[in-house]
């Protein structure tokens, strides 16, 4: 037995520069999420700020998302050519810069191009420390290690709109932006100071693949522009959201096939020939669409039905991140004796439970009624995360990880996008549906539709004189409104749930990394 234990090759030991430097960088990663989602409790108080339209307001959040997803696949290739070091503190540095930029912006116009450079320099944070999880700590420390970044990526976008409310509440909307200056300053130095885990290859800067750069951001911006854009305006009847959508495929095309074809390809698909990462990114593509879909249509009920302030909204969501908090060491223990592919299966059981129970709404939900369903999302969501990270990127080789963890969260980041865009245009069409039953319904051929008229007409009459009976018709029109939306948000959440149930049995195709989460030892 020690003789074994003798021959076993010495695991590197981690010093605590390098836990230093890499603590940096999951809060590096955490800021560059969380400005996904900080604004959208805010979004009132910065268009009155900028003195924007509603509808041009959704751009300050549009231009943001847009931007990241063209960088997170450029980051593995940036990364080589510059090396892990310099990437990050340069994204970190630039992220810092266009977040003051941003809080002093005085138009819309400025706003969206500070938002826009902002999410596409930070960006590179995000994919870059799954790659380097995976080369700097030894296999029995990356479930724990796995736990920390699941936590930080499902964690940064729950509490989003909570710390954006408070912000925006206890100071101002700019604040939801300077709050990143400081951290992001000692994250660019202690990133620089303390981690140097690889070395650059200059000699990538020869095979440069321009084209291939710009179709890959022709084919994501023009993609996420559609996605985005195109409920509000009618998909393609719009002739703009029509002629995006052939530039997307035209340049989608492509650049797949310039990707497959050149020897040195700015992003290597082949990584997609290993089935646990196809599956992998599959599965994160679907927790982007929970993750992001559910952050979005829970504010919107809060807001729009229960008539929630941007704190108020912020404080009820913080439910799911505290489970998700409490459930991280619970869920490494249980990584260490379980197959993780149970885990996954049973994170998708207990996250389609929750969202299911999120779809029995009614327009007196609040706090407590939310709290069971809303814990529930949060601890499988991390049930979830930590197989699904291991699963996709734990069998691949070292030399293929920086690539293809940009394609990995790209993945989860076009799950939030296109979930987003089925969202809108599923409760887009349910509510027509809902306010043309529940219109036929309150009539006067309704005897309950006409004594309501009438209770609330004389109930308004004292201070509403001659206006009453209008009055009382628009509290009736309101009241329509209100149990439109309840049953739109149950729908889209139940439609959720169904995609959660739907993608199971898709968990028997997935192989176990071996030693990982294999019952025994996970070395």
């Amino acid at each position: 037995m020690s003789g074994t234990a003798s021959n076993a090759p010495a695991e590197r030991v981690i010093g605590w520069r390098e836990w230093v430097g890499f603590m940096s960088m999951v809060l590096g990663m955490f800021m560059a999420i969380l400005d996904i989602q900080i604004v959208s409790a805010s979004i009132a108080e910065i268009q009155a700020g900028l003195s924007a339209s509603p509808d041009e307001v959704s751009k300050v959040q549009t231009s943001y998302l847009i931007a990241e997803i063209v960088m997170i696949p450029l980051s593995g290739w940036l990364s080589r050519l510059w090396s892990t070091r310099v990437l990050f503190t340069i994204s970190a540095m630039g992220f810092t810069f266009f977040s003051l930029m941003c809080a002093g912006a005085s138009s819309l116009g400025t706003m969206v191009v500070f938002r826009a450079l902002q999410g596409f320099i930070g960006g590179a944070m995000i994919p870059t420390v799954f790659a380097t999880s995976f080369l700097l700590f030894p296999g029995s420390k990356r479930a724990q290690i796995s736990i920390l970044i699941g936590l930080t990526a499902t964690l940064a976008p729950t509490v989003g709109p909570t710390l954006g409310g408070w912000l925006t509440q206890a100071f101002s909307w700019h604040w939801l932006f300077l709050i990143n200056v400081p951290v992001g300053a000692m994250v660019a130095f202690n990133v620089w100071t303390f981690l140097d885990i690889d070395k650059p290859n200059p000699a990538l800067a020869k095979h440069f693949d321009l084209i291939g750069l710009l179709l890959m951001a022709t084919f994501l911006g023009c993609l996420e522009y559609v996605l985005e854009e195109g409920n509000r305006k009618d998909w393609f009847s719009d002739p703009l959201v029509f002629d995006l959508g052939l530039i997307a495929a035209g340049a989608g095309i492509a650049f797949f096939w310039r990707m497959l074809t050149r020897p040195e390809p700015l992003v290597d698909l082949y990584a997609f020939r290993n089935a646990n990462f196809a599956f992998g990114c599959l599965f994160s593509f679907i927790v982007g669409v929970g993750l992001y879909g559910s952050v979005y249509v829970i504010p919107l009920f809060l807001g729009r039905v229960r008539g929630y302030d941007s704190l108020q909204i912020g404080e009820t969501m913080f439910v799911t991140g505290v489970a998700m908090f409490a459930s991280a060491p619970i869920i490494g223990k249980l990584s260490r004796v379980l197959d993780l592919r149970r885990m996954l299966a049973v994170g998708m059981v207990i996250l389609a439970i929750g969202i299911y129970w999120l779809g029995q709404l009614t327009n007196q939900s609040a706090f407590w009624e939310l709290l069971i369903p809303q814990a529930m999302r949060g601890a499988g969501t991390m049930l979830i995360m930590l197989p699904v990270n291991q699963l996709a990127l734990g069998t691949l080789p070292p030399a293929q990880l920086k690539n293809a963890s940009g394609l990995y969260n790209l993945m989860r980041n076009l799950g939030g996008a296109i979930g987003l865009a089925a969202i809108n245009t599923v409760a887009t069409a349910r509510e027509r549906v809902h306010t043309l039953h529940l219109n036929e319904q309150v009539t006067w051929a309704r005897a309950g539709a006409e004594n309501m008229l009438t209770n609330l007409t004389l109930a308004m009459q004292p201070g509403m004189g001659e206006n009453a009976h209008l009055a009382a018709l628009k509290r009736i029109s309101l009241m329509v409104q209100r149990e439109s939306l309840t049953l739109t948000y149950n729908d889209v959440f139940l439609l959720m749930a169904a995609t959660y149930v739907l993608a199971l049995p898709m968990t028997l195709l997935l192989k176990r990394p071996k030693g990982v989460g294999a019952g025994g030892d996970a070395h």
